[in-house]
């Protein structure tokens, strides 16, 4: 039987390091981005500071995933 991805992730932030530390940042991100597209008005170096933090936020992002489709492919291995 295979856990969800949400499950996964989560046991993912719980057993892997590198993962911990990745979804931290995109945590961050996430919320550096909400605080900026909450303002009423932003600057030319706010704009600029969203579309970078959008940017890091999706690498983080496929670098999450990278790590789960090679931990569900070794659980895979191992499971065979």
């Amino acid at each position: 039987m295979s856990i969800s991805d949400a499950e996964f992730r989560e046991r993912l932030i719980q057993e892997d390091a590198e993962f911990q530390k990745l979804a931290a940042e995109h945590q961050a991100c996430d919320q550096q981005l909400i605080e900026l597209e909450n303002r009423h008005f932003q600057s030319e170096e706010e704009k600029l500071t969203e579309k970078k933090l959008k940017k890091k936020k999706l690498a983080l992002k496929d670098q999450m995933y990278a790590i789960m489709q090679k931990c569900r492919s070794d659980q895979w291995a191992v499971s065979n």
